[in-house]
C-alpha cells in the first residue's frame, strides 16, 4: 500500500474554531488519571494517553491483536520511510506497517475526508504543519509518547495533539559563480543591495515559501519594522517562482537562472555542493525554523499499533533513521549528519526563530495578503 502523490494546494481551510484545542488540553491534563488507572481496562482513546509503568506491555499485547497500522507521511519514501518500515518491522514483526506518501496539505485533506465520511484508514499523519492543520480540521486527538519529554519545550504541543518528528531550517541558496565570496548576503539588509535587483527568486504556492519568509520577520521584528523592510524589499523585484518545489528552485540557482533564492531548506544546497554543484547556503538572523509534526487521527482503528509506531519514530532509533536520511532530528541527543551540521542554527551560532505549526497557520493568510499587496 505504498503510493505517491504530487503536490496539491498549499492552503488548508479551517473546518472548525479553536475550541478543539481547549478541549484537548483538558483531555491531555487527564493523562495522569489514565496512568493511575493501570488496573482498569483501556478504551482505544484511553490507551493513547496511557503513561503507566506497563505501557509498553499493554501496547504490544493490543498491537498483536490489531496486526497492522497505517501512516500517511510526507517523508521521502526510499530515503526515510522505507528504513522506518524495516526498522519497525524488525522490532514489532507482528504489526504490518502500511504507508502513503504525499505533501502535507494533501495528507491532511485525505485524512479529513476519511473522518467526515466515517471511513478512517490512516492511524497517524505526519508532515510539516500537518499537526496544526489536523487540529484546525478537528481530526486530531491527543496522545502521549514518553520520548517527547526529552525534546526542547519550544518544539512541543502542550495539549498533546501533535508531536514534532523533524526540524527544518531555512536560509538562502546562492550560485557561487554568480555571487562572489565577499558579496554573499549575510543579513536581511544585505538583500537590499541594488546589485541583486531582479536576481533573487522565492517560492510561491507553499506555506513554507513566501508566507514563512514574511511571517518569520513579522514575529521576530514586530509588524512595524517588518513592514518597513518589506516595503524596501519589494523594490528588488523578486522573481516569483511557482514552477516546482523548494528543491527545484535550488536546482534553478545551480543552473544560473537566479543568483539567489530566499527561504529554501538550508540543507538542500549543501547536499548539491557536496556533489560538486556551484551552490551554497547562508543562514540569516533570525533563522526561520519549522517542525514536521505527527498526529493521531480521530476514529483510528489501530490505536495500540499507532502508539508503538509513534514511539518508534520519536525514539532515538527512529530519529537516527531520519538523521541518516538527511533530515534534522528533534531529539537533542541525536546528531545531524556532519555534512549538514553547518546549517543547524545552534551549531552555526545564528539565532533561531521557531515558527510553530500554530503560528504558521495563524499568520499564513495575512502574510499571503502582504505578498499579494507588495510583491505580485
Amino acid at each position: 500500500m505504498i503510493e505517491t502523490s504530487n503536490a496539491g494546494r498549499w492552503r488548508i481551510r479551517r473546518a472548525t474554531g479553536l475550541s478543539a484545542i481547549g478541549a484537548a488540553a483538558m483531555i491531555w491534563a487527564g493523562a495522569a488519571v489514565v496512568s493511575a488507572g493501570a488496573a482498569l481496562a483501556q478504551s482505544p482513546d484511553d490507551i493513547l494517553l496511557y503513561a503507566g509503568p506497563d505501557r509498553d506491555q499493554r501496547l504490544i499485547e493490543g498491537a498483536k491483536k490489531e496486526g497492522q497500522v497505517v501512516i500517511y507521511a510526507a517523508l521521502i519514501q526510499n530515503q526515510a520511510m522505507r528504513p522506518i518500515v524495516e526498522g519497525f518491522g524488525r522490532k514489532y514483526p507482528f504489526v504490518k506497517l502500511a504507508t502513503w506518501r504525499a505533501d502535507s496539505e494533501d495528507i491532511v485533506q485525505k485524512a479529513a475526508a476519511e473522518v467526515r465520511a466515517n471511513n478512517v484508514v490512516a492511524d497517524l499523519i505526519e508532515g510539516t504543519g500537518a499537526g496544526e492543520q489536523a487540529v484546525e480540521a478537528n481530526i486530531a486527538q491527543p496522545y502521549y509518547s514518553p520520548a517527547v519529554a526529552g525534546f526542547a519545550e519550544v518544539y512541543r504541543n502542550r495539549a498533546g495533539l501533535w508531536a514534532p518528528t523533524r526540524l527544518s531550517y531555512y536560509g538562502i541558496a546562492y550560485n557561487t559563480k554568480m555571487v562572489p565570496p565577499d558579496r554573499v548576503p549575510k543579513s536581511y539588509d544585505d538583500l537590499l543591495d541594488p546589485r541583486w535587483k531582479g536576481k533573487i527568486a522565492w517560492r510561491i504556492g507553499s506555506s513554507t515559501g513566501t508566507p514563512l519568509f514574511l511571517t518569520n520577520l513579522r514575529l521576530a521584528w514586530g509588524e512595524g519594522k517588518a513592514m518597513a523592510y518589506f516595503d524596501k524589499l519589494k523594490d528588488q523585484k523578486i522573481i516569483n517562482f511557482g514552477a516546482g518545489s523548494a528543491r527545484t528552485l535550488v536546482d534553478r540557482v545551480i543552473a544560473g537562472e537566479y543568483a539567489i533564492a530566499l527561504n529554501i531548506f538550508a540543507h538542500h544546497p549543501l547536499i548539491s555542493k557536496g556533489k560538486g554543484a556551484p551552490v551554497n547556503s547562508q543562514l540569516m538572523d533570525p533563522v526561520a525554523t519549522t517542525a514536521a509534526t505527527m498526529s493521531v487521527v480521530k476514529g483510528l482503528h489501530h490505536p495500540y499499533s499507532a502508539m508503538l509506531l509513534a514511539d518508534y519514530i520519536l525514539s532515538k532509533e527512529g530519529q537516527g533513521i531520519l538523521a541518516r536520511a538527511e533530515y534534522f532530528p528533534v531529539d537533542p541527543d541525536v546528531a545531524p549528519l556532519p555534512t549538514l551540521a553547518a546549517v543547524v542554527p545552534k551549531i552555526a551560532g545564528v539565532p533561531e526563530n521557531f515558527v510553530g505549526p500554530d503560528q504558521l497557520i495563524k499568520y499564513t493568510d495575512s502574510s499571503e495578503d502582504i505578498y499579494q499587496k507588495l510583491f505580485r
